[in-house]
């Protein structure tokens, strides 16, 4: 325990674990409840950033960057992920004039 930090010795890697539970649940459960696609893009970056918490800290309290390196690559996906998604929903917007997920199955071809 001696090669962490101290600033990271001060909160307990349980308090990480819980937090990161916490909030990848609550965006799993705005992802199953909600019907605007624009809060369950959001959900599912709040989900995204509870694993990017969690790697964090694990890799923290290891002692090495590994899960840190991990974060940057999951930030550069999902940035990727959010232009991409952001152009859809635009678009589905611009044909459909919702973001109401259950009114999706009009645009079967």
């Amino acid at each position: 325990m001696n090669h962490i930090p101290e600033i990271i010795r001060t909160i307990p890697l349980s308090h990480y674990v819980a937090l990161s539970s916490a909030l990848f649940l609550i965006g799993l459960l705005g992802v199953l409840i909600r019907k605007n696609i624009i809060i369950v893009f959001m959900c599912i970056e709040i989900m995204l950033n509870a694993v990017n918490l969690l790697m964090v800290a694990a890799a923290s309290y290891r002692g090495d960057s590994a899960g840190q390196v991990m974060v940057l690559f999951t930030m550069a996906v999902a940035a990727a992920e959010v232009s991409v998604g952001l152009a859809i929903i635009v678009m589905i917007y611009k044909n459909l004039k919702t973001t109401n997920i259950d009114l999706f199955d009009q645009m079967k071809g």
